[in-house]
């Protein structure tokens, strides 16, 4: 039998091709121990291969373990990294994928995968249990149809994404399209963007106030606009960009900074080229937790960062690609399977009306429209994938775009056909309204299959769509529009910041029981580009969560006045009231009571790792520690308060209060008569939990330490809105860390494995 390699020879791109052959030999290096697993990490990881975990971070033999995925057990030997499959992302840019490309995705999902593919937030598919050895030939099966995997993850520019209405929408300003594409031909592979400390996102947006690319949270953002220039026809503007840089969400967001407010389309790529220039020479490198771009740009501010951008174009060879494209972009045009038709007297199927109403959008070509195929959860089968891409050759032909809010469009559908697509969709299982609604719920893995998830993001968000399915439009319209969007962690892959209602998961731990919690996250704008951040206001058990979705909706339809937008309501009220609306939902039931709480959604099991020591110096510990963290989330939320009132430098002091008080509940753990001096108190947490490695055990907490020794060195000199919101994220943030290690501790202890107090004075003449 032949080979996929010898079958696809001639259908894949050469360069693509030796590029696989080039993985599957790291492979082979590895698999005798010839590579570094260090290098080879980040090779797997360029090539879009990622580890994940199983049946929420537990092994089939009932062990509890992180060694999942393509990493293995390492400490057998090189050979065991083969025995877990992962993950596999597919990169693809702007989100256009074909009919021929959507078959060839279905044929993987089936042999190689569970049958599933995952629309991500960044326009990309996931497969998931994918054996590592598949990876080259599934590699090559993309090539063939002009997909590739290369720099679908890792510490390089990562999918350039970009509105699934570019080209078709009312409002832009031009089709930018054939930019994106451009700019992620040209940046793949691109020496200059080899060697950054961490991962540079790209987005195109062809308006502004929609949510379109959501350029303000992209480490490069370009938005499109023109302008007449030297008397020039008005009818033709000149094309150009304003462009942002260092966004960026993660653990602490920040907003994009304006670089330049025209950026002309002969200058978009050597300008790409000269940030990713600047950014791999003057990023962090060795503190991943401040690689991002967005570090930089703060540390320089921009306009140091603009200036050594425009010094860096200077430098730069000239490179033919940067205009070859040019002549292009006017040819460029999408080509309708079918002529334009209006929807008139058709016979519309039951249910119809209320699809269309949520589902599609009117394009600015006459006679044409966009229909968007809801995938709940991002999730679509192999079976119906293929049938999608047959209904796509007959409605739209290869117009179709993946969202960042996991669905799937179909565009340039003649009018007339509409409801003969909405049966066909129908007839496959993928006719469901309400896209963009409250009940198009976006969420990232969790614990589900990603390493990193503290609580079921997918498991509550299936909860919350099965409960808000069948009210959807009897809900106010004012709700109906809103987005909720729920991460499984602080990093904020489900976008949670620029939601109306966002949520993050977390834990606590009750009477030595861990009980799932959700951070809830208000203030988040999600149109406008993701036009403001949100901060989290409280944590609630995750069984409450559904329940203060309603309460919080419900308050707005009673209380709004006129017309007020969602984020203007919650900034009129203010955070006590936010706060005061979910206290009610945060309170934990005793176990016996109600063993509901100490279990995640869709998952039967205790949310626990078992009963703990009930030992009274353990107890007595735990309590005043717990009681504590509780002060120190008191503070930081009243620093949020200041920060709304724009009291800017109390917000700042409020949130450095609030991490000394963190650190010198863990630091009490081992030294209960530590001086109360912020500066004792950081040097004393540095030394026992930082230095240690304690702190670094779970949740990132060293990398969020570093919050509280930045702030502690580095008081500000003035005091903005900016700095004061970081501060404020960063705080919450190292609280959630000093949990995550006092559960640590405490688990440890259990086992008998507590490491002995460190004291000094009166404390340690009483051991």
């Amino acid at each position: 039998m032949p080979t996929w390699k010898e079958t696809l020879a001639d259908k894949m791109e050469p360069q693509l091709a030796e590029e696989i052959d080039a993985f599957e030999m790291q492979m082979a290096l590895r698999r005798t121990g010839k590579l570094d697993e260090k290098v080879f990490a980040e090779t797997r990881l360029r090539r879009g291969c990622y580890g994940q975990r199983y049946d929420n971070g537990h092994r089939h033999d009932g062990i509890k373990t992180q060694e999942l995925g393509f990493l293995g057990d390492m400490t057998k030997g090189p050979d065991t990294m083969w025995d877990a499959p992962g993950m596999q992302r597919i990169k693809i840019p702007f989100g256009g994928v074909t009919p021929e490309q959507l078959d060839t995705l279905a044929d993987l999902a089936e042999e190689y995968s569970d049958s599933v593919l995952h629309v991500t937030t960044r326009q990309d598919f996931q497969l998931h249990y994918v054996h590592i050895d598949d990876t080259p030939n599934l590699m090559r099966r993309l090539a063939a149809v002009g997909i590739t995997t290369r720099e679908a993850c890792g510490n390089s520019v990562r999918n350039v994404t970009a509105c699934p209405l570019s080209g078709v929408c009312h409002s832009e300003a031009f089709d930018v399209t054939p930019y994106a594409r451009a700019s992620m031909k040209f940046m793949l592979g691109h020496p200059d963007a080899q060697g950054f400390g961490r991962k540079f996102k790209i987005a195109f947006s062809g308006c502004r106030e929609e949510a379109c690319g959501l350029t303000n949270m992209h480490d490069m953002g370009c938005l499109a606009v023109t302008r007449v220039e030297n008397g020039a026809d008005p009818a033709m503007p000149k094309r150009g960009f304003e462009v942002y840089v260092g966004g960026g969400l993660g653990a602490v967001p920040h907003s994009a900074k304006l670089f330049d407010a025209f950026v002309p389309e002969e200058e978009l790529l050597p300008l790409t080229q000269a940030i990713g220039r600047v950014f791999a020479r003057l990023g962090e490198k060795k503190n991943r937790a401040a690689a991002r771009i967005k570090f930089l740009v703060a540390k320089l501010g921009i306009d140091e960062f603009r200036r050594l951008v425009h010094e860096e174009m200077k430098t730069m060879p000239a490179d033919p690609r940067w205009t070859s494209y040019i002549p292009d972009v006017a040819k460029y045009k999408d080509t309708p399977s079918k002529p334009p038709a209006p929807l008139n007297g058709q016979q519309r199927p039951d249910g119809f009306e209320k699809w269309f109403a949520t589902n599609v959008y009117r394009q600015r070509q006459q006679g044409y429209a966009v229909a968007t195929v809801t995938l709940p959860l991002g999730d679509i089968t192999a079976s119906q994938t293929r049938q999608l891409a047959e209904i796509a050759r007959r409605f739209s032909a290869d117009t179709m775009r993946t969202t960042v809010e996991q669905n799937i469009v179909l565009r340039w559908v003649a009018e007339a056909d509409l409801p003969e697509l909405y049966r066909e969709l129908g007839r496959i299982g993928l006719n469901e309204p309400g896209a963009g609604t409250i009940l198009d719920v976006v969420s990232c893995p969790g614990t589900d299959t990603c390493k990193l998830g503290i609580a079921s993001s997918r498991g509550l968000a299936g909860e919350i769509r099965t409960r808000l399915a069948d009210r959807l439009f009897t809900l106010d319209e004012s709700v109906r529009n809103l987005h909720i969007k729920i991460s499984g962690c602080f990093n904020s892959c489900g976008q949670h910041h620029v939601a109306d209602l966002g949520f993050y998961g977390t834990s606590r731990t009750i009477a030595n029981r861990k009980v799932p919690h959700f951070q809830v996250v208000l203030g988040g704008k999600w149109q406008d580009n993701a036009g403001a951040y949100g901060l989290a206001i409280g944590t609630v058990p995750s069984k409450r969560i559904p329940d203060v979705i309603e309460s919080i909706t419900s308050r707005y339809v009673r209380e709004r006045n006129g017309a007020e937008t969602f984020q203007d309501f919650i900034k009129r009220i203010g955070k006590q009231a936010c706060r005061s609306m979910i206290e009610p939902f945060m309170d934990v039931p005793g176990y016996e009571k109600d063993r509901s709480y100490y279990s995640d959604w869709g998952d039967p099991r205790e949310f626990t790792i078992g009963d703990m020591g009930t030992g009274e110096c353990a107890g007595e510990v735990i309590s005043v520690t717990q009681f504590d963290l509780a002060d120190a989330e008191r503070l930081v939320f009243e620093a949020q308060v200041h920060l709304e009132n724009e009291t800017f430098a109390q917000a700042d002091a409020l949130a450095y209060r609030a991490m000394i008080q963190a650190a010198v509940s863990l630091v009490k753990t081992q030294f209960l008569d530590v001086k109360d001096d912020a500066g004792v108190i950081v040097d004393e947490f540095r030394r026992r939990f930082y230095d240690t490695g304690i702190l670094g055990d779970r949740y990132a907490g060293n990398k969020f330490a570093e919050y509280l020794f930045r702030r502690h060195a580095s008081p500000p000199s003035e005091h903005t809105r900016d700095h004061a919101y970081r501060v404020v994220e960063e705080a919450q943030l190292f609280i959630e860390a000093t949990y995550a290690c006092h559960d640590s501790l405490t688990e440890r202890g259990a086992a008998g494995v507590f490491p002995a107090p460190v004291q000094t004075g009166k404390a340690a003449r009483n051991l």
